[in-house]
C-alpha cells in the first residue's frame, strides 16, 4: 500500500510544526505582514493544519463544516503567493521534508490557488 502525502511528511506532529513555522514566517514577512495583521493567528493555524491534513490524506473527520480555508478573505497578489510558497518551502525544510514531498505540497497549493480563482473553496 503506498503511503499517503500525509503519512510521508510525518503525519500530525509534522504538518501542526510546519504550519506554525509557516504561518509565523508569514506574520513576520514584510510582502505578507499587512494580511496577517490582526488576525487571530493560533486559530488560523489550527485551520491550516485541519486544511493541510484533510488535502494531503490525513484525517479528514477534524474539518469542522464552517471551516474556511484559512486564506479565504485574503487577495494575494503575485508577490505575495511568491512569498506564501517561500515560506511554506523554508518551514517544511525546517522540519525535515523531503524535496519530493515538498514538490507535491507546493503544486497542491497551485491547485487550490486556481479553484480558488473559480470560486471559493471550503475544505473537504
Amino acid at each position: 500500500m503506498i503511503a499517503s502525502l500525509y503519512q510521508r511528511l510525518g503525519g500530525a506532529d509534522a504538518v501542526a510544526a510546519v504550519i506554525d513555522d509557516a504561518v509565523d514566517r508569514h506574520a513576520a514577512n514584510p510582502a505578507l505582514a499587512a494580511l496577517f495583521c490582526g488576525r487571530d493567528l493560533p486559530q488560523l493555524k489550527v485551520i491550516a493544519v485541519r486544511c493541510l491534513s484533510a488535502d494531503t490524506g490525513g484525517p479528514s473527520h477534524a474539518m469542522k463544516p464552517d471551516d474556511n480555508r484559512p486564506h479565504v478573505g485574503m487577495h494575494f497578489s503575485p508577490v505575495q503567493w511568491h512569498a506564501v510558497l517561500v515560506d511554506m518551502t523554508e518551514a517544511m525544510h525546517e522540519v525535515g521534508i523531503g524535496a519530493v514531498e515538498v514538490g507535491e505540497v507546493l503544486r497542491l497549493f497551485e491547485s487550490i490557488s486556481a479553484a480558488r480563482n473559480d470560486s471559493r473553496t471550503r475544505c473537504p
